[in-house]
């Protein structure tokens, strides 16, 4: 799998491109993503909003609601909501296709005809699967902050003006740059797992319906390992606002 993903990483500037499959996947990947994204976001955002405000009743620091419930769902939140759907939805999908067409020996005529598989089906997924999760990290960014707002300030009645202040004085721009930057991680995480499982099934339509299973279960594992990783450094070389 990690000799996929190189051979992935180092075709991304090898031409010829596949233009038309990146944007026939890209399309499928996100309208199979879009809608339940979004319909996840606004109770994830919710649900964070809702306890950060519990929590900071309890101790008196109301003023700071809106930072720590913002900052959770952009940091945390928003890039891992994004990589769930996009290994549950676009990812099963993209193993399935692969796992069928192997099965079919459709790969190995292809490697017959000199035809790099890598680089004819699996970069132009992988590179959409990094794209609409990048686009969709936004969105669940922009969805959750507002959820969380209307939570905190309708729901638990918070001061519009503390929740913003809060979160103009303690965030910061690389808040934002980690998140897209996990988002797109994820992604390519995302892609090359089931890109691998996909064109290693084993034989019959049962085995390309448990390497589908499997894709789904390693990048969940994978998903998170990195995002600790990722978070860990993140806090070393980046410093809190005001520190």
């Amino acid at each position: 799998m990690f000799a996929l993903g190189g051979s992935v990483a180092r075709l991304f500037f090898k031409r010829p491109f596949q233009t038309r499959e990146f944007v026939e996947q890209f399309w499928f990947i996100a309208s199979v993503t879009i809608l339940p994204t979004a319909l996840v976001s606004i109770p994830f955002g919710a649900v964070i909003a809702l306890h950060l405000g519990s929590l900071t009743q309890q101790i008196g620091a109301e003023s700071f609601t809106g930072a720590a419930s913002v900052l959770a769902i952009i940091q945390q939140a928003s890039p891992l909501v994004t990589a769930l759907l996009i290994a549950g939805a676009g990812g099963s999908a993209m193993c399935a296709d692969l796992g069928a067409r192997t099965i079919r020996e459709e790969i190995d005529a292809m490697e017959v005809l000199a035809v790099s598989p890598v680089q004819r089906l699996v970069v132009p997924r992988v590179l959409a699967c990094m794209l609409v999760a990048v686009l969709l990290n936004g969105m669940v960014s922009v969805v959750g902050v507002l959820g969380g707002y209307f939570f905190n300030v309708i729901m638990q009645g918070g001061t519009p003006g503390a929740y913003l202040s809060s979160f103009s004085s303690l965030a910061q721009l690389p808040d934002l740059w980690i998140s897209e930057i996990k988002a797109l991680i994820f992604g390519y995480i995302a892609g090359v797992v089931a890109a691998y499982r996909g064109l290693h099934p084993r034989g019959g339509p049962k085995g390309v319906g448990d390497a589908v299973n499997q894709s789904v279960v390693i990048t969940f594992l994978l998903l998170f390992f990195v995002n600790l990783v990722l978070t860990a450094i993140y806090l070393q070389i980046v410093p809190p606002r005001g520190g």
